[in-house]
C-alpha cells in the first residue's frame, strides 16, 4: 500500500511541477527532438504510476483481506494504534469499492483513449482518400493538387500517405521553397508525428483539468512542427524554409487531423529559423532534456523500489 501511496504522490509532484519545467526547457526549440521525448515521457510517466499503484493496491487489498487494519497502517503510520484492531467488514468492503472504482475509472480511461485514436486515425485516412479523390495530380510533383484561393500544403496520413498542396500555393512558392515544403510535410509522415499528435489530444481531451496533457499536447504540437522544419532545413537551408513559412503563414487553416508547415507557432518556429541557437546553448538544453528525460522514464520504477526496500518517506511496503 505504501508503494501505491508513493506512486500517487510522484505522480503527483511530476503532473503540478513538470509543465512548467518543461515549458522553461523547450520554449525556444533549441531541442525539438528531445522536447517531444521529454514531454512524453512525463505523460507516460503520470498515467504508468496511476497503472501501477492500482495494480499494488489491488494485490494489497486481496493478500491482506482478513486483515484491512494491516493495509491502512502501512499507509498511515501515523494512525497505526488507531487501526489496528477496528476495522471490520464494512472497511473491507469499502476498501474493495475503492479499489474497483480505482480500476474501472484506469479501464474506462484506456478504453477512452483506444476509442480516440481509433476515431483521429479513420479521420486522417478517410481525408487522405477524399484528397487522392478531389485532387489532381501533377507530373514529378510528389503531393496532391487542390484548386483554391488559398496558399496550403498539409500532409494527412492514409495508405498510402497523402501531400496536399493547394493551386494557390504552387502559384506564390519557387522551386526550392516548394521542395523545402514538401520535405517538412514528408518530415511529420516518416515521423509518425500524426501518431504522437492523436495520443496527446486525446490525453488532453480525458484529462482537462491536468496542465500537463492540456498544455503538454500544446507544446507537443508546436515542438514536432520545428522538428519538421529542421529536417527540411538540412536539405534546403533555413532561409528557404523561413521564406516558404512566410509565404504560406497566411494561407487556410489546415484541417483537423492533418499536420501543415504553418500549422502551429510560426512567429516562434521563424524566429529560431532567423537566429539559431548558440552551440553552448544547444548542448545544455540537450544534457538537461537527457538527463531530465531519463529520470521520469525511470521515475516509477525507482518510486516503487524504494518504497518497497523502506527507504521513502512512505515507509516500507508489505508485499
Amino acid at each position: 500500500m505504501s508503494v501505491a501511496s508513493c506512486l500517487l504522490l510522484y505522480s503527483f509532484a511530476v503532473a503540478v511541477l513538470g509543465p512548467r519545467l518543461l515549458v522553461r526547457l523547450t520554449r525556444a526549440g533549441v531541442a525539438p527532438g528531445l522536447g517531444v521525448g521529454a514531454w512524453l515521457a512525463a505523460m507516460g510517466s503520470v498515467v504508468l504510476s496511476w497503472v501501477t499503484a492500482a495494480a499494488f493496491l489491488g494485490a494489497e487489498l486481496v493478500e491482506h483481506w482478513n486483515q484491512p487494519g494491516r493495509i491502512l497502517s502501512t499507509c498511515f503510520a501515523a494512525l497505526r494504534s488507531v487501526a489496528l484492531g477496528r476495522y471490520g467488514v464494512f472497511i473491507q468492503i469499502g476498501l474493495l469499492a475503492l479499489t474497483a472504482f480505482a480500476v474501472l475509472a484506469l479501464a474506462v480511461l484506456a478504453g477512452n483513449l483506444a476509442r480516440s485514436l481509433a476515431r483521429a486515425r479513420a479521420s486522417t485516412r478517410q481525408h487522405a482518400r477524399m484528397a487522392r479523390l478531389a485532387g489532381r495530380q501533377v507530373p514529378g510533383l510528389e503531393a496532391v493538387v487542390f484548386d483554391a484561393p488559398e496558399r496550403a500544403a498539409y500532409c494527412a496520413a492514409g495508405r498510402p500517405h497523402t501531400i496536399v498542396v493547394t493551386s494557390a500555393a504552387l502559384e506564390v512558392l519557387d522551386d526550392r521553397q516548394l521542395g523545402a515544403v514538401l520535405s517538412h510535410e514528408r518530415a511529420h509522415l516518416a515521423g509518425r508525428h500524426h501518431l504522437l499528435l492523436a495520443l496527446t489530444a486525446a490525453l488532453a481531451t480525458m484529462l482537462p483539468r491536468l496542465a500537463l496533457f492540456t498544455t503538454g499536447a500544446r507544446e507537443v504540437a508546436r515542438l514536432l512542427e520545428m522538428c519538421a522544419d529542421d529536417a527540411a532545413a538540412r536539405t534546403h537551408g533555413a532561409r528557404t524554409v523561413l521564406g516558404a513559412l512566410l509565404t504560406l503563414s497566411a494561407g487556410a487553416p489546415i484541417p483537423t487531423g492533418a499536420l501543415g508547415a504553418t500549422g502551429v507557432g510560426v512567429l516562434a518556429r521563424a524566429e529560431r529559423l532567423v537566429a539559431p541557437p548558440r552551440a553552448a546553448l544547444r548542448w545544455r538544453v540537450r544534457l538537461l532534456l537527457s538527463a531530465l528525460t531519463v529520470l521520469l522514464v525511470t521515475g516509477p520504477v525507482l518510486t516503487g523500489v524504494l518504497a518497497a526496500s523502506g527507504m521513502s518517506f512512505c515507509g516500507s511496503a508489505s508485499l
